[in-house]
């Protein structure tokens, strides 16, 4: 009797904390799949823990057989590993089509009507018990424990394989994560091969332990966030601002430099509308209906609007970028980009106000461009640059560490020199990269009077237009295909800088020709020589020059861009190319099959 009281109040302690895990998640979490999955998993244990408190309370006062009990127990012992499969599905893949998954509730279905049915045939008890250790298995009980085993196997090692992957093995999440899933397959496996005596009641109470385990790990440790930790040590030391909205315009994630930015606390963002925050927050106030009407533009589709906005309580101009984040087709949030463009924005101001300097405003506005392609190019050897300084302190600490140490050999002294030099040798290419951009950047900054003249080769002349190149032709989803026919073998003289920048100007119109009506965007840049002159050529596949442009083309400053086009670019180009290289400019276009710019240029002997 007292056994059965113990069991009895343990029970009733197991079922208050599952309906309180279900309330605390119906009030705290958001709508989600994982939320949906994770309530059916808790809902199936509810089932399974209230059976058998009416079999404590009833069994023994009623003349009902005990097994009728489990009649409604097995009701949630049945779907709970098709519940738990669910939700390990959706928290491996953030969210999952669940239509052909549907098809394993075949077996837990057929489980039912066969233990419903037992007097009949006995397939799944031949003698019921309380006592796992008097029970006697009917032949069906095998292919009932083998699926349930199964889909709890591959449920565990799904959540664990990707706790682990978000979170870290030693992280708190995966520990309890780790404890949880064990405890109710140590207990069924002793209970099950009768290694030791228990009662059919020790099965649901593991699970309600479970329970406890992976409630930590969501109230505590933000479980059904699913934040990947180690993404997002990387995320937060991005420059540009971003958070990640779901379709109700909550905010789902956003990195510390949109904090830091916008002066916000991390309790004031997360789980908040987006316009509601504008509303409330001082630092962040956004235009609701501009933005709004950018972001239902983009729903349910794979497309990337962006736009341009000033937030006035922090005097800033942003230009933001919203995209959709898909996972195998299913959207699963829309990213927002915040990229702070305020300096850029004022520089233009200043331009437009500066009429009479019209060609030094055709000049910045391409150093603007540059310069937004340049950041981007050093980005990536300077990270290379901090992980090798950091591999080499690593080495510094180990090889200080080994000088007096009698067990270090001189062979292992020759290991850490080796890898020492195998660090500064990566560290050399990364440096000779970026003094080739600096140098480049530098050439380009000096100001169209500069007439100094130097000899160069093509290798060099194309090298820096495709540093210069590379940012603008990437965002254009464009192909620069650079071919060198002639090598190092002639010289040119003449100022490098402002040659690269007639190549650019070209490229740069041949980008804003095709538009964007054009998906395979391919742009030919080629050096061939023909008798004593050196022939550079841009082709495009674009829809070539309208006939009222050629009759003006080189002889006035005309453009076919409207608005958005002075035409000084080409009229200059040309100018350049006669005064400063003694050469010449020509052009082949056809309408619709595109257009070929010709620089000819005497080759130095």
């Amino acid at each position: 009797m007292t056994t059965t009281f113990s069991i009895f109040v343990l029970l009733v302690i197991c079922i208050v904390s599952t309906i309180s895990v279900l309330r605390i998640i119906d009030t705290q979490i958001k709508t989600g799949q994982l939320k949906t999955c994770f309530k059916l998993v808790l809902i199936c244990i509810l089932i399974c823990l209230t059976g058998l408190i009416l079999q404590c309370l009833l069994g023994y006062k009623l003349s009902l057989p005990l097994i009728y009990y489990d009649y409604f127990v097995y009701i949630g012992t049945c779907f709970l590993p098709v519940t738990m499969f669910f939700t390990s599905l959706v928290f491996a893949n953030t969210k999952a089509k669940l239509k052909k998954v549907y098809l394993l509730l075949i077996i837990p279905i057929i489980s039912l009507i066969v233990l419903w049915t037992n007097d009949y045939h006995h397939l799944f008890y031949k003698v019921y018990s309380i006592n796992l250790n008097e029970t006697i298995s009917g032949s069906y009980m095998t292919v009932h424990l083998i699926y349930t085993y199964g889909l709890f196997i591959i449920s565990i090692t799904n959540l664990l394989k990707y706790t682990i992957k978000n979170a870290g093995f030693f992280s708190k999440q995966s520990i309890f994560i780790i404890i949880g899933t064990l405890i109710p397959i140590l207990v069924n496996i002793l209970g099950t091969f009768n290694i030791l005596p228990m009662t059919i009641y020790i099965t649901p109470i593991s699970f309600a332990f479970t329970i406890l385990c992976f409630s930590i790990a969501i109230f505590r440790f933000k479980f059904l966030s699913i934040t990947p930790i180690a993404m997002q040590k990387i995320v937060d030391r991005i420059s540009d601002a971003f958070i990640v909205l779901n379709e109700n315009y909550i905010i789902t994630d956003f990195n510390e430099t949109f904090l830091h930015i916008f002066s916000c606390n991390p309790n004031d963002v997360r789980q908040k509308n987006i316009f509601k925050l504008s509303s409330k927050d001082k630092h962040f106030k956004i235009n609701n209906a501009l933005f709004q009407e950018n972001f239902e533009k983009i729903k349910h589709s794979n497309k990337t609007i962006e736009f341009e906005q000033t937030i006035d309580t922090i005097a800033k101009t942003f230009s933001i970028e919203i995209s959709n984040i898909f996972s195998k087709n299913e959207l699963i949030g829309t990213l927002i980009l915040f990229k702070d463009i305020t300096q850029h924005k004022n520089d233009i101001l200043t331009i437009q106000n500066n009429q009479d300097m019209l060609i030094e405003q055709e000049r910045l506005a391409s150093l603007g461009q540059m310069i937004g392609g340049i950041a981007h190019n050093l980005k990536t050897p300077i990270f290379s640059v901090a992980g090798g300084l950091e591999g080499l302190s690593d080495l510094i600490n180990e090889y200080d560490a080994s000088i007096e140490n009698p067990s270090v050999t001189d062979a292992d002294m020759h290991d850490i020199a080796k890898d020492m030099r195998e660090w500064i040798d990566k560290l050399k290419g990364h440096i000779s990269y970026m003094s080739d951009v600096i140098t480049t950047v530098k050439g380009q900054t000096t100001t169209l009077a500069d007439n100094a003249t130097i000899d160069f080769s093509i290798t060099e002349l194309f090298k820096r237009v495709d540093i210069l190149m590379k940012h603008e032709i990437k965002n254009a989803l464009a192909t620069l295909e650079i071919q060198n026919n002639i090598g190092d073998a002639e010289l040119l003289n003449g100022n490098i800088n402002s040659l690269v920048q007639i190549i650019n100007n070209i490229i740069s119109n041949s980008i804003e020709a095709y538009g964007n009506n054009y998906t395979n965007k391919i742009i030919e840049l080629a050096a061939n020589q023909e008798n004593n002159n050196l022939i550079i050529s841009v082709k495009d596949y674009g829809p070539g020059i309208p006939p009222t442009a050629q009759e003006k083309l080189f002889k006035e400053m005309i453009t076919t861009k409207g608005k958005n086009g002075t035409g000084l670019g080409m009229f200059m180009s040309y100018s350049n190319i006669k005064a400063h290289f003694s050469g010449d400019m020509t052009y082949e276009t056809e309408l619709g099959k595109g257009t070929t710019f010709y620089i000819i240029l005497p080759i130095k002997h």
